[in-house]
């Protein structure tokens, strides 16, 4: 109705669509007195109010309605239609719209929605001939779409489908002749604002860039031809003049000036009553003149609007890149023990540098804004705030370069100290590095933003690669391919690394390195489980591969027919309904095993309802059935699916809070945990078309293999496992079907079992629905990840000791990693398992106080104890275990180290004083090697009393 280019702002608009106070074709009829009244999208009500003398609005959101929202305007038509006292009418129906929402194009309620609105436009247009006869004035019916539909039902991007669409002028004014056939022409969406003014007798709208649809005016006289053709060129040329400082220079305006000079000619010739061929000829000349100048001013003014604030923008980016950097360099320090940020500046010269930049800067901002005439926002700003902002770039440029001078200083500093280490980074932690590098600068182009699905392919598939690498080295070449480890002084204590002399070991100095104490597992996989750890990868590029073949998604290659257009068609109802079910029983499968019984039967019952609710609404076909044409919306169904995701989930919440208060059984976390997310799978089973449901399954038997057969058996670390996690989810979110447009949204999933809109469980589920594949992954990785921490490690379950199982609270991972070797560093934790030594005859333990004010309780086979050079202190003799141990140093043992035999007695630091739970830390990993007869025993958090 304005005339005017959208902007990517408008489509937020369209969900709070606020009043709309750009000039505007319905402005303008009100404003000269026309009586409008509007049947149909609520919307129409929201952007013009109080501009309709008699409106009923329906919600446009609630896509699962496809009838009374058409209805609801209808019932009006009759009414309407006889009274005549109105000059605009407005009708909105959003039936086919919601139908393409729900099952596409090709869905057969299209057919019946169709003839409907036939019978209504073939009302509309008898009644307006019938009103024609009797006041002899012509009337106008204009019949269009809004937008078009793309194969998927959706639209918002940029598919011929969806940005092409029908308009049918009709009227009696249009002279015709009996056989005369014309080709369509295309016209812009623009055009039809400066059109319909014109042909009500209004200005049109200010900014509207669109022009005059000559066929509309082809049967009038020349001289109202020009005159229509005049008007919108000095619409035109105006606003041209207003927004572009060089408008004399453009080619239209030019062609402008010149149409209107022999305009002039041709109205002298016209009033000296010439009808001579001449005035004829020279008329057509001023008309094609005319056309060109429209179709040159429409053109720069649609090149003005597309043009951005290039310097604007790349000077907001460089802020944000610049914070986002110091953010990355000062936030592990900040969030550290010292909770400090230091920001050297290391010699005179960077401090020169970083007092000259901001004058460079400024001097840049002069520069460009001279240049640049004025166009640009930054430039409009006065100069102070530009100065200012000129001088916070400076600053956090010279805040960056101090963090990252500190870093490779502080790292050259920890290089002089061993450990020594002669290992490089492996191949796995490149491609992670590189590509998450590589994919955030790929997103500073928007060709590869449209195409960021092929990224994440290329991403995926070459992780299942260097994972086959990986595997293939660690069972083939051995041990001697894999990374090399970092020697530890005081290799007797097996990870345990020496304090500096005069010191006590601090969290900071703790190392953990799996590779030197630990062969790879994948040395002892014998049989079936060895074949399948071999094959992972390559299983997992055949499910990727699959799935993309299913959903054709991105900008160059959505057009491509895939198998996900080939399961939708009407001819193929029977295939798609034996490949969701197979797929909903691979879910069952995969799901309930770690789930209750209770979540077992849920499972199982919710399942057979998403089938039964895809049966009702057309989808699918029961075995019995040939043909569904008893369609539904599916609520009782949909509703009895929901009954069963909250009971899973209120099941896996009360396990969860269970683990929380009581703090006795860590499975219950677990299972309570694997609960949750059993029940966001069935929801997303639920919400999910039903080709779609393939990519459910197959993201569950990824999660598995990754879990069983890659993930275990390679001991990644936390950040190798999350950063797979991410990687994942990114694909599934493209495997879905989605892209980077909005047209992909599936906007029906919000209304399953709904019967009216309601605003906030629509867009939680519609959300959901579309980030379902981002969702379950990173559940999928707190599950993992809390599993692994309640697991005994390999190597201490073989030596048949209990080490330290640590909570973890977030899926955020801080790690430093120096030349490959792990370090972990724990800062005022309470341990929730100790792990302690008992021996038959006498215990042997030691608690050091480190600076931190934090005790490292290091428990050690007798022969270990008070060794030299380990860093930790000699035992007093009388507490030190005798060659040949007898009952009275068994009894002197228990004396003196209660902690060793008595649970409720607390821990003594240096000195005897007594530690709480908030200041005692155990490090320290499993003892390798201990003497028969040793055992570890558990003190869960209760001893701690």
């Amino acid at each position: 109705m304005t005339g005017s280019l959208p902007g990517f702002i408008d489509v937020v608009r369209n969900l709070n669509s606020p009043t709309l106070l750009e000039d505007n074709v319905i402005t303008r009829a009100k404003a000269a007195g026309k009586r409008i009244i509007f049947y149909g999208d609520e919307t129409w009500v929201k952007l013009f109010p109080k501009h309709f003398v008699e409106y009923d609005g329906t919600t446009s959101f609630f896509v699962s309605d496809y009838t009374e929202v058409d209805d609801n305007v209808t019932r009006h038509l009759d009414k309407v239609l006889k009274r005549r006292d109105w000059d605009v009418l407005i009708l909105h129906y959003l039936g086919l719209d919601h139908i393409g929402h729900i099952s596409g194009p090709n869905s057969p309620l299209i057919g019946r929605k169709l003839s409907e609105m036939d019978s209504v436009l073939m009302k509309i247009h008898t009644s307006l001939l019938s009103e024609e006869r009797e006041t002899l004035l012509p009337n106008l019916l204009v019949l269009c779409g809004d937008h078009g539909m793309s194969e998927a039902g959706g639209h918002g991007a940029s598919s011929v489908e969806e940005v092409n669409t029908a308009m049918i002028l009709i009227s009696s004014a249009f002279e015709r002749k009996p056989g005369d056939v014309r080709r369509p022409k295309y016209i812009q969406q623009t055009d039809l604002a400066a059109t319909l003014s014109i042909g009500l007798g209004l200005p049109i709208p200010k900014s509207s860039v669109g022009n005059l649809i000559f066929p509309v005016i082809e049967g009038k006289p020349m001289r109202e031809q020009l005159r229509f053709l005049h008007l919108n060129t000095v619409q035109l040329s105006k606003l041209l003049q207003e927004n572009v400082p060089s408008y004399k220079k453009e080619p239209g305006f030019e062609q402008f000036k010149v149409s209107e000079r022999l305009h002039g000619n041709w109205v002298r010739l016209y009033l000296e009553e010439n009808s001579s061929e001449v005035l004829s000829n020279l008329g057509s000349k001023v008309r094609r003149q005319y056309l060109d100048a429209l179709r040159a001013l429409s053109l720069s003014l649609s090149r003005q609007a597309a043009q951005y604030d290039v310097y604007s923008m790349a000077v907001g980016t460089v802020l944000v890149l610049e914070v986002l950097a110091l953010l990355l360099l000062s936030g592990p320090r900040a969030l550290s023990g010292k909770a400090e940020l230091d920001v050297p500046l290391p010699s005179p010269a960077f401090s020169l540098l970083c007092y000259l930049l901001p004058l460079g800067l400024v001097a840049l901002h002069v520069t460009v804004c001279t240049s640049a005439g004025g166009t640009c926002y930054l430039c409009s700003l006065p100069w102070l705030t530009a100065g200012g902002v000129m001088v916070l770039i400076s600053t956090l440029l010279c805040a960056v370069l101090s963090a990252l001078t500190g870093m490779f200083a502080g790292g050259k500093r920890l290089s002089k100290n061993p450990p020594q280490c002669n290992s490089r980074w492996s191949e796995l932690d490149l491609l992670i590095l590189l590509g998450t590098v590589g994919h955030t600068l790929s997103l500073g182009a928007s060709s590869f933003i449209e195409e960021e699905p092929q990224t994440w392919y290329f991403l995926v598939n070459t992780l299942c690669l260097a994972l086959c690498h990986e595997i293939y080295r660690n069972c083939f070449l051995g041990d001697d391919c894999a990374p090399q480890s970092c020697p530890h002084a005081g290799e007797d204590f097996d990870g345990v690394a020496a304090a500096p002399q005069g010191k006590s070991p601090g969290p900071d100095v703790w190392e953990l390195d799996r590779a030197s104490r630990h062969p790879s597992p994948l040395g002892a996989l014998r049989g079936p489980e060895r074949w399948m750890v071999l094959a992972s990868p390559w299983l997992i590029l055949t499910c990727c591969r699959l799935l993309r073949s299913l959903n054709q998604t991105g900008v160059q290659w959505a057009h491509r027919p895939d198998l996900g257009h080939w399961l939708t068609s009407s001819d193929h109802k029977a295939e798609l309904s034996v490949l969701a079910a197979v797929s909903l029983i691979m879910i069952f499968v995969l799901v309930q095993k770690r789930c209750s019984l209770a979540s077992k039967v849920a499972m199982a019952f919710g399942l057979l309802g998403i089938y039964c609710y895809r049966v009702a609404i057309g989808n699918l076909l029961f075995p019995w059935q040939q043909n569904n044409k008893d369609i539904s919306k599916g609520i009782t169904e949909a509703r009895f699916v929901y009954v069963f995701v909250l009971g899973i989930l209120f099941t896996g919440t009360k396990g969860l809070l269970k683990s929380q208060i009581t703090a006795d059984d860590f499975t219950v976390k677990t299972v309570g945990l694997w609960e949750i997310y059993s029940g966001l799978v069935l929801l997303a089973a639920l919400l999910l078309r039903p080709h779609n449901l393939p990519v459910l399954a197959l993201s569950l038997v990824i999660q598995t293999i990754m879990t069983q057969f890659v993930w275990r058996p390679l001991r990644h670390d936390a950040a190798e496992v999350t950063v797979m996690h991410y990687w994942f989810g990114q694909a599934f979110f493209y495997f879905q079907g989605n892209s980077n447009n909005i047209a992909t949204v599936d906007i029906s999933a919000g209304f399953v079992g709904l019967d009216a809109y309601v605003e906030i469980p629509a867009m939680l589920l519609t959300t959901f629905a579309t980030y379902t594949g981002p969702v379950l992954w990173a559940s999928h990785l707190v599950n993992f990840l809390t599993s692994e921490a309640s697991r005994p490690a390999p190597e201490t379950q073989a030596s048949g000791t209990l080490c330290l199982c640590t909570k973890l609270t977030s899926t955020s991972v801080d790690g430093a990693k120096v030349a490959n070797c792990h370090l972990l560093r724990l800062r005022e934790l309470s341990p929730r398992w100790l792990s302690l030594w008992k021996g038959p005859q006498s215990v042997s333990s030691e608690c050091v106080k480190s600076q931190h004010k934090e005790v490292s309780v290091l428990s050690s086979p007798p022969s270990l104890s008070g060794q030299e050079g380990s860093g930790v202190s000699r035992l007093p003799a009388e507490h030190r275990r005798p060659d040949a141990p007898g009952e009275g140093s068994r009894a002197r043992a228990e004396a003196r180290h209660p902690l060793g035999l008595s649970l409720g007695c607390p821990l003594l630091g240096v000195g005897g004083k007594a530690l709480g739970r908030e200041e005692a830390m155990l490090r320290g990993p499993a003892l390798q090697g201990s003497p028969a007869g040793w055992t570890g025993s558990q003190v869960g958090p209760k001893a701690w009393a």
